[in-house]
């Protein structure tokens, strides 16, 4: 199943998962968004928000063909 995603601020990466455009990926059936992290070499420990088609997910959730997943680090600001 082929899997839409986008890596935001320090998770960006112009080869594997990029904020610009969507990097595509092809899953099996049943695998979450933690394989996917695994995939794009985004490290789990460092995502702090995923979105799946726009609601909020973790790392279990699993994927359906055509999902659209977004990665998101802590953010800090002053």
């Amino acid at each position: 199943m082929k899997i839409e995603t986008k890596c935001f601020a320090t998770l960006a990466d112009k080869e594997a998962c990029d904020y610009r455009n969507s990097t595509s990926y092809d899953l099996a059936e049943g695998q979450t968004v933690g394989h996917l992290a695994d995939m794009a070499g985004v490290a789990r420990n460092d995502i702090k928000t995923i979105f799946v088609n726009g609601r909020h997910a973790d790392l279990d959730t699993a994927l359906s063909h055509g999902d659209r997943v977004g990665f998101f680090p802590a953010v800090g600001g002053m």
